[in-house]
């Protein structure tokens, strides 16, 4: 299913203009959100993260646009990921944008593969920085090439996904999300100057943690400040809050631990309050 140029298309398979900046040079911009009962979880917050990530590439996002194509693929599905891609549009051949760009959006979803939220994952270190001075490192930018080397290295090791280390040595993030550091009743995460994306989840959390006493820091996290944590989790639109199982050849028991467990039952009972209906059925 696919929303394009105001009207929903069965068929995913589009005209496409050869000429498109997003397809030539990975210039653009996309969203991930998850849908419940026909509405899109956070959607404002959605709507200005993608209007920010247009605006630190030099071009503007049509927000009203974009609300119609997210609502219109939402309501196809009782629970749903959406995905919304802005491109720059087309262009002359070379690097410079053209002065003014026609940006192309369109919108699709896929039916939520049940046990998504929540569930455990298991991560590797991968090889590759993260580049911490670029915005593309703050931003969902089509250009995800490292994320999918990383990804595909660590499922050779048999992990679900990759752990990035910024070029200072700090953490990161994983190739799909935010980490959290869990040591007693703080949960910690590495702010977004060490080459983190404003996660909508992970800001939920930062707010949810006070109200369930928990410390809530954004500070800089090294490799040594995880193997040591209590507990770590990832946190992205559809897994929401994920417990990590293991990263490397060290073991977590992040699952059951109390301040996973806490904003789990918390998020949880905001989505549902918000959408009518529960994550999981």
């Amino acid at each position: 299913m696919l929303w394009r140029e105001g009207a929903l298309h069965e068929d995913t398979v589009q005209p496409f203009d050869l000429a498109d900046r997003g397809l030539l040079l990975g210039d653009g911009v996309f969203d991930t959100a998850l849908a419940l009962g026909g509405r899109v979880v956070e959607e404002e917050a959605h709507l200005a993260r993608l209007g920010a990530a247009g605006a630190a590439l030099g071009f503007a996002v049509d927000l009203a646009e974009a609300r119609a194509a997210m609502r219109a693929v939402a309501a196809r599905h009782p629970r749903a990921a959406i995905r919304t891609t802005v491109t720059r549009g087309a262009g002359p051949r070379g690097l410079r944008p053209p002065a003014a760009p026609r940006p192309v959006l369109w919108a699709a979803v896929a039916p939520l593969r049940p046990g998504t939220a929540f569930s455990e994952v298991s991560l590797g270190w991968s090889a590759i920085r993260r580049n911490e001075t670029s915005p593309a490192s703050r931003h969902k930018t089509l250009g995800y090439l490292d994320a999918v080397l990383a990804a595909e290295a660590a499922a050779q090791d048999g992990h679900d996904e990759a752990v990035f280390l910024n070029t200072a040595g700090r953490v990161a993030c994983a190739g799909i999300g935010t980490l959290f550091a869990v040591s007693g009743r703080e949960v910690a995460t590495p702010p977004l100057d060490e080459g983190v994306l404003a996660g909508i989840v992970r800001a939920r959390v930062l707010a949810l943690a006070p109200g369930l006493r928990l410390g809530a820091a954004e500070r800089p996290l090294t490799p040594e400040d995880l193997a040591q944590a209590d507990a770590v989790f990832l946190t992205n639109s559809l897994r929401l809050v994920a417990p990590v199982r293991r990263i490397g050849d060290r073991d977590y028991a992040s699952a059951g631990h109390p301040a996973v467990l806490a904003l789990r039952e918390a998020l949880s009972r905001e989505i549902a309050q918000a959408c009518g209906m529960a994550v999981e059925s």
